[in-house]
């Protein structure tokens, strides 16, 4: 199913999971650490400059953001792990994420996002084990490509096998914004999820 990316629309934003309304058709999510890149990477996805808006300051995304496209809803996921707010924050941002991921929403993938210049954080880890234990469908996008030369991207790849658990057997995309890398890849991904 060809689908048309400039047809995207920013739908809208929730800040707690009671807000957000039921589910009436599939979804992909977007999960990754703080300034991991995913809103980025959901610009080029839909070949647009500013449908979902990229900050560099960390931890910016505090809602999860819902963007429709023909019979799929994209959900972009809260950062995690950034360390300069409040506890109080911290936990609403991880009852959204949990409330959103623990639901009976029709999630048919998660693009879970590491940056490929560095070896996972713990709660990297944690998101990877909770899709694993959950058996939920998920693609790890590799972030940042761009900015690793050849050897040291190698050294990453490998390095990957032993950071991340059953890294052999994850579906991997090395992704870049600069050299849309990836993102061909990406679509296919989602345009097979759209014909099912």
């Amino acid at each position: 199913m060809k689908l048309n990316y400039n047809k995207a629309e920013y739908i809208a934003s929730y800040g707690t999971f009671s807000q957000i309304p039921p589910c009436d058709r599939i979804e992909i999510a977007f999960a990754g650490h703080s300034n991991v890149g995913k809103s980025t990477l959901i610009n080029k996805l839909f070949n647009r400059k500013n449908l979902a808006r990229v900050s560099s300051i960390p931890g910016k995304t505090a809602t999860i953001n819902f963007y429709g496209l023909e019979n799929i809803y994209f959900a972009d996921l809260p950062g995690y792990g950034y360390a300069k707010v409040g506890k109080s924050e911290i936990k609403r941002w991880s009852g959204l994420i949990d409330g959103y991921l623990n639901s009976d929403r029709d999630i048919r993938l998660v693009f879970m996002l590491v940056d490929m210049r560095h070896a996972p954080t713990k709660d990297d880890i944690k998101m990877i084990d909770y899709l694993i234990d959950t058996e939920t469908p998920f693609v790890l996008v590799l972030t940042k490509a761009d900015k690793l030369k050849k050897t040291e991207r190698e050294k990453r790849m490998e390095a990957f096998k032993t950071e991340i658990p059953c890294f052999e057997d994850i579906h991997v995309v090395p992704f870049s914004s600069m050299t849309f890398e990836g993102v061909d890849e990406l679509r296919e991904i989602v345009e097979e999820i759209a014909e099912n």
